[in-house]
C-alpha cells in the first residue's frame, strides 16, 4: 500500500508533467537559441526565442503534413525551419517570397513580381561578403515553386540563405518566432552585463 501511495502522490504527477511538457514542445511552443549573426540586428547571438509551432498547423513528426493550419507563412515572418540540405539542423530566417511569386534582387533591392518591395528588415554590414559572393546583392529572377518559400537573413551580406541553397518547403517550417525570453552576451566581461536585460520579453517583428 505504501508503494502505491508513493506512486500515486509523487511518480504519477511527475510523469504527467513530463508528458504535458513533451506535448507542448512537440505541438505548440518550442525554445530556440540563436547561434549565428545572420539575423542581426533583429536577433543577436545568444538570444533565446519562443517559437509558435501551432500557427502554421501542427506538424506531424516524420510526415510531410500539417493539421489545423491557422495561416500560412507571410512575407516578413521570422520562421524556424528544418534546413533543406541537412534535416538534423534548424535554421531561422525571414520570409521574403512565397510560392508562385517571382523574386529578384538588384543591388540589394528586392523585387517581387517586378515590383520593388519595402524592405525595412535588411541590414548591410560593410564587413560582409558581397564582394566575394556577388549573388548576395544581385540574384535571380527566379520563380518560387508552389508550397515553398524564399527566405533571407536580415544581415544580408552575412547570411547563408535561399540565395545559396534554394527554397524552403512549407512542410519543413517548424513555426514562427515571436518572443525573446532570454539573451546572453558571452563576450561581455562583467557577469551582470552578460545578460542583455533590455531584450528580455522583446517581441520579434
Amino acid at each position: 500500500m505504501e508503494k502505491k501511495r508513493i506512486v500515486k502522490e509523487y511518480v504519477q504527477p511527475i510523469l504527467m508533467a513530463i508528458l504535458i511538457a513533451l506535448l507542448v514542445r512537440t505541438f505548440f511552443v518550442q525554445a530556440f537559441r540563436i547561434p549565428s549573426g545572420s539575423m542581426e540586428p533583429t536577433l543577436l547571438i545568444g538570444d533565446y526565442l519562443l517559437v509558435n509551432k501551432f500557427i502554421y498547423g501542427i506538424r506531424i513528426p516524420f510526415a510531410d503534413r500539417e493539421l489545423f493550419p491557422y495561416q500560412k507563412p507571410q512575407r516578413g515572418d521570422v520562421i524556424v525551419f528544418v534546413f533543406p540540405l541537412d534535416s538534423s539542423k534548424d535554421f531561422i530566417k525571414r520570409v521574403i517570397g512565397i510560392g508562385g511569386e517571382k523574386v529578384q534582387i538588384i543591388e540589394n533591392k528586392i523585387y517581387i513580381d517586378d515590383q520593388r518591395i519595402d524592405d525595412p528588415w535588411g541590414y548591410f554590414n560593410k564587413t560582409g561578403s558581397t564582394e566575394s559572393f556577388p549573388m548576395m546583392k544581385n540574384f535571380g529572377p527566379v520563380i518560387i515553386p508552389k508550397d515553398s518559400l524564399f527566405v533571407l537573413g536580415d544581415n544580408r551580406n552575412n547570411s547563408d540563405d535561399s540565395r545559396f541553397w534554394g527554397f524552403v518547403p512549407l512542410h519543413a517550417v517548424v513555426g514562427k518566432a515571436f518572443d525573446i525570453y532570454f539573451s546572453w552576451n558571452s563576450r561581455a566581461e562583467n557577469v551582470w552585463d552578460k545578460v542583455r536585460w533590455s531584450r528580455i520579453g522583446e517581441w520579434i517583428h
